[in-house]
Protein backbone atom coordinates (compact mmCIF):
# COMPACT_ATOMS: atom_id res chain seq x y z
CA UNK A 1 0.00 0.00 0.00
CA UNK A 2 1.64 3.21 -1.01
CA UNK A 3 2.28 5.97 1.68
CA UNK A 4 0.48 8.72 -0.29
CA UNK A 5 -2.69 6.78 1.02
CA UNK A 6 -2.16 4.51 4.18
CA UNK A 7 -4.83 6.66 5.69
CA UNK A 8 -7.86 4.62 3.76
CA UNK A 9 -11.78 5.50 4.52
CA UNK A 10 -12.91 3.15 7.26
CA UNK A 11 -15.48 1.70 4.15
CA UNK A 12 -11.97 1.09 2.80
CA UNK A 13 -9.93 -0.74 4.98
CA UNK A 14 -13.13 -2.40 6.30
CA UNK A 15 -13.54 -3.65 2.28
CA UNK A 16 -9.90 -4.93 1.70
CA UNK A 17 -10.53 -7.23 4.95
CA UNK A 18 -13.39 -8.90 3.58
CA UNK A 19 -11.93 -9.48 0.39
CA UNK A 20 -8.12 -10.65 1.84
CA UNK A 21 -10.51 -12.47 4.24
CA UNK A 22 -12.55 -14.11 1.16
CA UNK A 23 -15.31 -13.25 2.87
CA UNK A 24 -17.07 -11.31 -0.04
CA UNK A 25 -19.61 -11.54 -2.12
CA UNK A 26 -18.81 -11.16 -5.47
CA UNK A 27 -20.93 -10.47 -8.70
CA UNK A 28 -19.83 -10.29 -12.27
CA UNK A 29 -22.34 -8.70 -14.84
CA UNK A 30 -21.71 -10.08 -18.66
CA UNK A 31 -21.14 -13.52 -18.79
CA UNK A 32 -19.41 -14.04 -22.68
CA UNK A 33 -15.77 -14.57 -23.09
CA UNK A 34 -14.40 -12.36 -20.45
CA UNK A 35 -16.89 -12.25 -18.07
CA UNK A 36 -17.48 -16.25 -17.80
CA UNK A 37 -13.55 -16.89 -17.26
CA UNK A 38 -13.47 -14.02 -14.22
CA UNK A 39 -16.19 -15.55 -12.96
CA UNK A 40 -14.55 -19.14 -12.41
CA UNK A 41 -11.56 -17.64 -11.53
CA UNK A 42 -12.88 -15.90 -8.65
CA UNK A 43 -15.04 -18.65 -7.43
CA UNK A 44 -12.00 -20.72 -7.56
CA UNK A 45 -9.94 -18.01 -5.41
CA UNK A 46 -12.53 -18.75 -2.75
CA UNK A 47 -15.20 -15.64 -3.51
CA UNK A 48 -18.82 -16.54 -3.19
CA UNK A 49 -19.77 -15.58 -7.14
CA UNK A 50 -22.91 -14.29 -8.77
CA UNK A 51 -22.92 -14.02 -12.50
CA UNK A 52 -25.53 -12.07 -14.08
CA UNK A 53 -26.58 -12.99 -18.08
CA UNK A 54 -29.85 -11.23 -19.65
CA UNK A 55 -29.37 -13.93 -21.93
CA UNK A 56 -31.56 -17.39 -20.54
CA UNK A 57 -29.61 -19.69 -22.82
CA UNK A 58 -26.52 -18.75 -20.75
CA UNK A 59 -27.70 -18.91 -17.33
CA UNK A 60 -29.63 -22.42 -18.28
CA UNK A 61 -26.31 -23.61 -19.93
CA UNK A 62 -24.46 -22.78 -16.47
CA UNK A 63 -26.57 -23.71 -14.04
CA UNK A 64 -26.92 -27.58 -15.39
CA UNK A 65 -22.99 -26.87 -15.05
CA UNK A 66 -22.13 -26.50 -19.07
CA UNK A 67 -19.47 -23.87 -20.40
CA UNK A 68 -20.38 -22.30 -24.35
CA UNK A 69 -16.61 -21.15 -23.71
CA UNK A 70 -14.20 -22.90 -25.10
CA UNK A 71 -11.66 -21.76 -22.91
CA UNK A 72 -13.28 -22.44 -19.54
CA UNK A 73 -14.27 -26.61 -19.60
CA UNK A 74 -17.64 -28.09 -18.50
CA UNK A 75 -15.43 -29.71 -15.78
CA UNK A 76 -13.84 -26.69 -14.20
CA UNK A 77 -17.50 -24.90 -14.48
CA UNK A 78 -19.62 -28.12 -13.01
CA UNK A 79 -18.27 -27.86 -9.78
CA UNK A 80 -18.46 -24.73 -8.74
CA UNK A 81 -22.06 -24.89 -10.15
CA UNK A 82 -22.88 -27.78 -8.06
CA UNK A 83 -20.99 -26.25 -4.73
CA UNK A 84 -22.93 -23.06 -5.25
CA UNK A 85 -19.75 -21.56 -5.27
CA UNK A 86 -21.02 -19.92 -8.77
CA UNK A 87 -24.45 -18.83 -9.09
CA UNK A 88 -25.96 -17.63 -12.26
CA UNK A 89 -29.13 -15.52 -12.72
CA UNK A 90 -30.78 -13.11 -15.41
CA UNK A 91 -32.28 -10.70 -12.23
CA UNK A 92 -29.72 -7.97 -11.13
CA UNK A 93 -31.66 -8.67 -7.84
CA UNK A 94 -29.51 -11.66 -7.43
CA UNK A 95 -26.66 -9.32 -6.34
CA UNK A 96 -28.56 -7.91 -3.18
CA UNK A 97 -25.32 -7.45 -0.88
CA UNK A 98 -22.59 -8.29 -2.98
CA UNK A 99 -19.50 -6.78 -1.74
CA UNK A 100 -18.33 -5.89 -5.80
CA UNK A 101 -19.62 -5.67 -9.49
CA UNK A 102 -17.26 -6.64 -12.10
CA UNK A 103 -19.54 -5.05 -15.56
CA UNK A 104 -18.00 -6.88 -18.26
CA UNK A 105 -21.03 -6.11 -20.99
CA UNK A 106 -19.98 -5.79 -24.69
CA UNK A 107 -18.63 -2.05 -26.24
CA UNK A 108 -19.44 -2.42 -30.21
CA UNK A 109 -19.16 0.48 -32.70
CA UNK A 110 -22.34 1.33 -34.62
CA UNK A 111 -22.96 1.31 -37.86
CA UNK A 112 -22.30 5.22 -38.02
CA UNK A 113 -19.00 4.38 -36.40
CA UNK A 114 -19.36 5.81 -32.75
CA UNK A 115 -19.46 3.56 -29.92
CA UNK A 116 -22.01 2.28 -28.73
CA UNK A 117 -22.03 2.46 -25.00
CA UNK A 118 -25.71 1.53 -24.00
CA UNK A 119 -24.47 -1.84 -22.09
CA UNK A 120 -22.28 -0.01 -19.98
CA UNK A 121 -25.32 2.67 -19.35
CA UNK A 122 -28.27 -0.17 -19.04
CA UNK A 123 -26.03 -2.42 -16.68
CA UNK A 124 -25.05 0.85 -14.82
CA UNK A 125 -28.88 1.77 -14.00
CA UNK A 126 -29.68 -1.56 -13.56
CA UNK A 127 -27.34 -1.83 -10.89
CA UNK A 128 -27.95 0.75 -9.36
CA UNK A 129 -30.84 -0.41 -6.91
CA UNK A 130 -28.25 -3.22 -5.28
CA UNK A 131 -25.35 -0.23 -4.27
CA UNK A 132 -24.96 0.49 -0.91
CA UNK A 133 -22.00 1.89 1.26
CA UNK A 134 -18.52 -0.26 1.71
CA UNK A 135 -19.08 -1.81 -1.60
CA UNK A 136 -16.56 -1.65 -4.79
CA UNK A 137 -17.80 -1.58 -8.66
CA UNK A 138 -15.14 -2.12 -11.45
CA UNK A 139 -16.15 -1.66 -15.23
CA UNK A 140 -13.83 -3.90 -17.65
CA UNK A 141 -15.59 -3.43 -20.86
CA UNK A 142 -13.50 -1.48 -23.32
CA UNK A 143 -14.15 2.25 -23.94
CA UNK A 144 -12.58 5.57 -24.55
CA UNK A 145 -10.88 7.00 -21.51
CA UNK A 146 -13.01 9.07 -19.77
CA UNK A 147 -16.46 6.57 -19.72
CA UNK A 148 -15.68 5.90 -15.83
CA UNK A 149 -15.68 8.78 -14.61
CA UNK A 150 -17.84 11.11 -16.94
CA UNK A 151 -20.55 7.94 -17.29
CA UNK A 152 -20.55 5.56 -14.46
CA UNK A 153 -19.35 8.18 -11.19
CA UNK A 154 -22.03 10.64 -11.81
CA UNK A 155 -24.87 7.58 -12.07
CA UNK A 156 -23.42 6.17 -8.63
CA UNK A 157 -23.30 9.56 -6.84
CA UNK A 158 -26.59 10.80 -8.00
CA UNK A 159 -27.86 7.62 -5.95
CA UNK A 160 -26.56 9.33 -3.29
CA UNK A 161 -23.00 7.01 -2.87
CA UNK A 162 -19.81 8.79 -2.64
CA UNK A 163 -17.27 7.45 -4.74
CA UNK A 164 -13.77 7.38 -2.79
CA UNK A 165 -15.41 7.38 0.40
CA UNK A 166 -18.11 4.83 1.03
CA UNK A 167 -17.95 3.41 -2.84
CA UNK A 168 -15.03 2.81 -4.32
CA UNK A 169 -14.88 2.71 -8.58
CA UNK A 170 -12.15 1.64 -10.77
CA UNK A 171 -11.42 0.65 -14.43
CA UNK A 172 -9.57 -2.56 -15.03
CA UNK A 173 -8.85 -3.43 -18.88
CA UNK A 174 -9.77 -6.88 -19.65
CA UNK A 175 -7.22 -8.61 -21.41
CA UNK A 176 -8.32 -12.42 -22.84
CA UNK A 177 -7.23 -13.73 -25.98
CA UNK A 178 -9.75 -16.85 -26.69
CA UNK A 179 -8.11 -19.87 -27.71
CA UNK A 180 -4.73 -19.00 -25.78
CA UNK A 181 -3.02 -21.32 -23.40
CA UNK A 182 -0.31 -20.01 -21.80
CA UNK A 183 -1.46 -16.70 -20.63
CA UNK A 184 -4.75 -16.51 -19.17
CA UNK A 185 -6.94 -14.54 -16.95
CA UNK A 186 -5.25 -15.51 -13.82
CA UNK A 187 -1.67 -14.92 -14.94
CA UNK A 188 -2.05 -12.07 -17.06
CA UNK A 189 -1.13 -9.07 -15.36
CA UNK A 190 -4.01 -7.11 -14.38
CA UNK A 191 -4.24 -3.25 -15.17
CA UNK A 192 -6.20 -1.67 -11.86
CA UNK A 193 -6.60 2.49 -11.93
CA UNK A 194 -9.32 4.13 -9.93
CA UNK A 195 -10.87 7.45 -9.51
CA UNK A 196 -9.00 8.19 -6.34
CA UNK A 197 -6.06 6.50 -4.66
CA UNK A 198 -8.27 4.60 -2.41
CA UNK A 199 -9.96 2.85 -5.07
CA UNK A 200 -6.98 1.93 -6.85
CA UNK A 201 -6.00 0.41 -3.35
CA UNK A 202 -9.38 -0.81 -2.82
CA UNK A 203 -9.58 -3.12 -6.54
CA UNK A 204 -6.15 -3.82 -6.43
CA UNK A 205 -6.98 -5.76 -3.01
CA UNK A 206 -9.23 -7.66 -4.57
CA UNK A 207 -8.10 -8.61 -7.69
CA UNK A 208 -4.80 -9.31 -5.89
CA UNK A 209 -6.86 -12.56 -4.19
CA UNK A 210 -7.33 -14.18 -7.39
CA UNK A 211 -4.70 -12.90 -9.66
CA UNK A 212 -0.75 -13.32 -10.16
CA UNK A 213 0.33 -9.68 -10.86
CA UNK A 214 -1.68 -6.70 -10.52
CA UNK A 215 -0.52 -3.15 -12.21
CA UNK A 216 -1.57 0.17 -10.61
CA UNK A 217 -1.84 3.04 -12.35
CA UNK A 218 -2.84 6.48 -11.12
CA UNK A 219 -6.45 6.69 -12.60
CA UNK A 220 -9.31 5.24 -14.69
CA UNK A 221 -8.22 7.32 -17.52
CA UNK A 222 -5.03 5.77 -18.11
CA UNK A 223 -6.53 2.13 -17.18
CA UNK A 224 -8.74 3.56 -20.34
CA UNK A 225 -6.15 4.07 -22.45
CA UNK A 226 -3.62 1.47 -21.73
CA UNK A 227 -6.18 -0.83 -23.49
CA UNK A 228 -6.60 1.24 -26.38
CA UNK A 229 -2.81 1.60 -26.67
CA UNK A 230 -2.36 -2.30 -26.63
CA UNK A 231 -4.95 -2.74 -29.27
CA UNK A 232 -3.97 0.09 -31.42
CA UNK A 233 -0.20 -1.17 -31.59
CA UNK A 234 -1.82 -4.14 -33.01
CA UNK A 235 -3.99 -2.77 -35.54
CA UNK A 236 -1.51 -0.27 -36.45
CA UNK A 237 1.06 -3.03 -36.90
CA UNK A 238 -1.19 -5.68 -38.93
CA UNK A 239 -2.12 -2.42 -41.38
CA UNK A 240 1.47 -1.54 -41.88
CA UNK A 241 2.40 -5.43 -42.88
CA UNK A 242 -0.84 -5.60 -44.96
CA UNK A 243 0.41 -2.71 -46.95
CA UNK A 244 3.90 -4.03 -47.07
CA UNK A 245 1.83 -7.02 -48.93
CA UNK A 246 0.07 -4.66 -51.23
CA UNK A 247 3.76 -3.30 -51.85
CA UNK A 248 5.24 -7.03 -52.46
CA UNK A 249 2.48 -8.01 -54.84
CA UNK A 250 3.35 -5.02 -57.25
CA UNK A 251 6.75 -5.48 -57.11
CA UNK A 252 6.77 -9.21 -57.66
CA UNK A 253 8.39 -9.90 -54.24
CA UNK A 254 7.16 -12.64 -51.92
CA UNK A 255 6.16 -11.00 -48.80
CA UNK A 256 6.31 -13.92 -47.13
CA UNK A 257 9.91 -14.23 -47.70
CA UNK A 258 10.18 -10.80 -46.69
CA UNK A 259 8.85 -11.07 -43.51
CA UNK A 260 10.48 -14.33 -42.57
CA UNK A 261 14.07 -12.35 -43.16
CA UNK A 262 13.27 -9.51 -41.39
CA UNK A 263 12.22 -11.21 -38.43
CA UNK A 264 15.92 -12.76 -38.28
CA UNK A 265 16.96 -9.91 -36.53
CA UNK A 266 17.33 -10.16 -32.75
CA UNK A 267 15.90 -6.82 -31.88
CA UNK A 268 14.11 -3.53 -32.98
CA UNK A 269 11.83 -5.82 -35.00
CA UNK A 270 8.31 -7.66 -34.20
CA UNK A 271 6.73 -10.19 -36.06
CA UNK A 272 3.30 -9.40 -37.91
CA UNK A 273 1.82 -11.25 -40.82
CA UNK A 274 -0.63 -9.77 -43.69
CA UNK A 275 -4.14 -11.69 -43.38
CA UNK A 276 -7.66 -11.19 -45.16
CA UNK A 277 -8.50 -8.66 -42.78
CA UNK A 278 -8.87 -7.72 -38.97
CA UNK A 279 -11.32 -9.65 -36.68
CA UNK A 280 -12.74 -10.33 -33.36
CA UNK A 281 -14.23 -8.39 -30.61
CA UNK A 282 -11.38 -5.85 -29.66
CA UNK A 283 -8.84 -4.95 -32.71
CA UNK A 284 -11.15 -3.97 -35.34
CA UNK A 285 -13.06 -1.82 -32.78
CA UNK A 286 -10.96 -0.48 -29.87
CA UNK A 287 -8.28 2.11 -32.36
CA UNK A 288 -11.95 3.03 -33.10
CA UNK A 289 -12.96 4.23 -30.03
CA UNK A 290 -9.94 6.26 -29.43
CA UNK A 291 -9.95 7.88 -32.65
CA UNK A 292 -13.98 8.95 -32.21
CA UNK A 293 -12.88 10.29 -28.50
CA UNK A 294 -10.24 12.29 -30.26
CA UNK A 295 -12.39 13.94 -32.25
CA UNK A 296 -13.70 15.98 -29.59
CA UNK A 297 -10.75 17.51 -28.73
CA UNK A 298 -10.19 18.45 -32.70
CA UNK A 299 -7.24 15.78 -32.98
CA UNK A 300 -7.10 13.77 -35.64
CA UNK A 301 -5.86 10.30 -34.93
CA UNK A 302 -4.50 9.85 -38.61
CA UNK A 303 -1.95 6.13 -37.81
CA UNK A 304 -5.06 4.87 -36.83
CA UNK A 305 -7.74 6.24 -39.43
CA UNK A 306 -5.21 4.84 -41.85
CA UNK A 307 -4.67 1.36 -40.50
CA UNK A 308 -8.45 0.80 -39.79
CA UNK A 309 -8.65 1.92 -43.70
CA UNK A 310 -5.55 -0.45 -44.95
CA UNK A 311 -7.25 -3.37 -43.13
CA UNK A 312 -10.90 -3.04 -43.69
CA UNK A 313 -9.95 -2.83 -47.42
CA UNK A 314 -8.15 -6.54 -47.15
CA UNK A 315 -10.92 -8.60 -47.74
CA UNK A 316 -11.94 -6.52 -51.04
CA UNK A 317 -7.98 -7.15 -51.89
CA UNK A 318 -8.22 -11.03 -51.14
CA UNK A 319 -11.31 -11.30 -53.56
CA UNK A 320 -9.61 -9.23 -56.46
CA UNK A 321 -6.58 -11.57 -56.08
CA UNK A 322 -9.19 -14.91 -55.97
CA UNK A 323 -10.66 -13.21 -59.17
CA UNK A 324 -7.22 -12.81 -60.92
CA UNK A 325 -5.93 -16.43 -59.62
CA UNK A 326 -9.21 -17.77 -61.78
CA UNK A 327 -8.67 -15.57 -64.82
CA UNK A 328 -5.32 -17.23 -65.26
CA UNK A 329 -6.90 -20.33 -65.49
CA UNK A 330 -9.56 -18.87 -67.54
CA UNK A 331 -12.33 -19.57 -65.36
CA UNK A 332 -14.62 -16.44 -64.36
CA UNK A 333 -15.49 -16.05 -60.77
CA UNK A 334 -18.91 -15.59 -61.99
CA UNK A 335 -20.30 -19.35 -61.28
CA UNK A 336 -17.34 -20.49 -59.55
CA UNK A 337 -17.39 -22.89 -56.86
CA UNK A 338 -15.36 -21.55 -53.74
CA UNK A 339 -14.76 -23.05 -50.63
CA UNK A 340 -13.69 -21.19 -47.76
CA UNK A 341 -11.36 -22.68 -44.86
CA UNK A 342 -11.96 -21.29 -41.46
CA UNK A 343 -15.14 -18.45 -40.89
CA UNK A 344 -13.85 -18.10 -37.36
CA UNK A 345 -11.72 -14.91 -36.63
CA UNK A 346 -8.24 -16.44 -35.38
CA UNK A 347 -7.51 -20.07 -35.31
CA UNK A 348 -8.93 -23.02 -33.13
CA UNK A 349 -11.87 -20.86 -31.84
CA UNK A 350 -15.41 -20.55 -32.82
CA UNK A 351 -15.72 -16.85 -32.38
CA UNK A 352 -17.02 -15.54 -35.43
CA UNK A 353 -17.09 -11.36 -34.65
CA UNK A 354 -15.81 -9.40 -36.85
CA UNK A 355 -14.66 -12.60 -38.86
CA UNK A 356 -13.11 -11.57 -42.30
CA UNK A 357 -14.53 -14.17 -43.60
CA UNK A 358 -17.95 -12.48 -42.85
CA UNK A 359 -17.00 -9.94 -46.07
CA UNK A 360 -14.68 -12.17 -47.97
CA UNK A 361 -18.19 -14.58 -48.42
CA UNK A 362 -20.21 -11.50 -48.54
CA UNK A 363 -18.39 -10.47 -51.51
CA UNK A 364 -17.72 -13.20 -53.48
CA UNK A 365 -21.58 -14.08 -53.07
CA UNK A 366 -22.10 -10.19 -54.69
CA UNK A 367 -20.00 -10.97 -57.69
CA UNK A 368 -22.49 -14.56 -58.23
CA UNK A 369 -19.85 -17.27 -56.65
CA UNK A 370 -21.05 -20.44 -55.82
CA UNK A 371 -19.79 -20.08 -51.41
CA UNK A 372 -19.05 -23.17 -49.41
CA UNK A 373 -17.51 -23.28 -46.06
CA UNK A 374 -15.73 -25.78 -43.75
CA UNK A 375 -14.57 -24.67 -40.05
CA UNK A 376 -14.89 -27.61 -37.55
CA UNK A 377 -15.92 -24.99 -35.09
CA UNK A 378 -18.41 -23.26 -36.39
CA UNK A 379 -20.85 -25.53 -37.65
CA UNK A 380 -23.39 -22.79 -38.68
CA UNK A 381 -23.05 -19.46 -39.86
CA UNK A 382 -26.20 -17.13 -40.03
CA UNK A 383 -25.12 -13.27 -41.18
CA UNK A 384 -26.88 -11.24 -42.95
CA UNK A 385 -29.54 -14.18 -43.92
CA UNK A 386 -27.22 -16.20 -45.23
CA UNK A 387 -27.69 -18.89 -42.66
CA UNK A 388 -25.12 -21.55 -44.35
CA UNK A 389 -23.87 -24.94 -42.79
CA UNK A 390 -19.90 -26.12 -42.64
CA UNK A 391 -19.75 -28.96 -45.36
CA UNK A 392 -18.93 -32.30 -43.27
CA UNK A 393 -16.84 -33.80 -45.41
CA UNK A 394 -14.19 -31.48 -46.31
CA UNK A 395 -11.84 -33.58 -48.79
CA UNK A 396 -14.77 -34.35 -50.77
CA UNK A 397 -15.92 -30.23 -50.61
CA UNK A 398 -12.36 -29.77 -52.04
CA UNK A 399 -12.90 -32.15 -55.10
CA UNK A 400 -16.04 -30.25 -56.19
CA UNK A 401 -14.01 -26.96 -56.02
CA UNK A 402 -12.53 -24.37 -58.28
CA UNK A 403 -11.07 -22.60 -55.69
CA UNK A 404 -9.83 -23.33 -51.98
CA UNK A 405 -9.38 -20.17 -50.07
CA UNK A 406 -7.90 -20.17 -46.76
CA UNK A 407 -9.42 -17.41 -44.56
CA UNK A 408 -8.78 -18.98 -40.79
CA UNK A 409 -5.84 -21.38 -40.19
CA UNK A 410 -7.09 -24.00 -38.31
CA UNK A 411 -4.45 -26.12 -36.29
CA UNK A 412 -6.82 -29.98 -37.06
CA UNK A 413 -7.21 -29.22 -40.65
CA UNK A 414 -5.47 -31.50 -43.05
CA UNK A 415 -3.20 -29.31 -45.56
CA UNK A 416 -1.50 -32.00 -47.33
CA UNK A 417 -4.45 -33.93 -48.13
CA UNK A 418 -6.66 -30.44 -49.64
CA UNK A 419 -3.07 -29.53 -51.31
CA UNK A 420 -3.59 -33.35 -53.11
CA UNK A 421 -7.22 -33.08 -54.03
CA UNK A 422 -7.29 -28.95 -54.63
CA UNK A 423 -7.60 -27.44 -58.12
CA UNK A 424 -6.10 -24.04 -57.08
CA UNK A 425 -5.95 -22.64 -53.28
CA UNK A 426 -5.33 -18.92 -52.51
CA UNK A 427 -3.67 -19.04 -49.29
CA UNK A 428 -3.71 -15.58 -47.26
CA UNK A 429 -2.31 -17.27 -44.08
CA UNK A 430 0.51 -18.99 -45.20
CA UNK A 431 -1.14 -22.04 -44.12
CA UNK A 432 0.21 -24.65 -46.47
CA UNK A 433 4.11 -23.16 -46.68
CA UNK A 434 4.10 -23.45 -42.70
CA UNK A 435 2.86 -27.05 -43.13
CA UNK A 436 5.74 -28.13 -45.19
CA UNK A 437 3.66 -27.85 -48.48
CA UNK A 438 4.94 -26.17 -52.01
CA UNK A 439 2.72 -26.75 -54.54
CA UNK A 440 2.15 -24.30 -57.41
CA UNK A 441 -1.42 -24.63 -57.35
CA UNK A 442 -1.20 -22.49 -53.96
CA UNK A 443 -1.35 -18.83 -54.94
CA UNK A 444 -0.42 -16.88 -51.57
CA UNK A 445 -1.33 -13.59 -50.27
Amino acid sequence: MSKEIANLPPAAQLLIDRFMNRRAHVGVVGLGYVGLPLAVVLAEAGFQVIGIDLDPNKVECLTQGESYIEDVPHNQVKPLIEQMKLEVSESYQALEGVDAVIICVPTPLRKTGDPDLSFIIEATKAALPILHEEMLVILESTSYPGTTREMVQPEIEAAGLQVGKNLFLAFSPERVDPGRKDWTTVNTPKVIGGITPACTEVAAAFYGQAMENVVRVSSTEVAEMTKLLENTFRAVNIGLVNEVALMCNRLGIDVWEVIDAAASKPFGFMKFTPGPGLGGHCIPIDPLYLSWKLKSVKYNARFIELASEINTSMPRYVVERIQDALNDRKKPLKGSRILILGVAYKPNVSDTRESPALDVIGLLREKMAEVRYYDPYVPSLDHEGWNLKSTHDVLEAVQQTDCVVVITDHDSVDYAAIAEMADMIFDTRDAFRKAGIEDPKVVRL
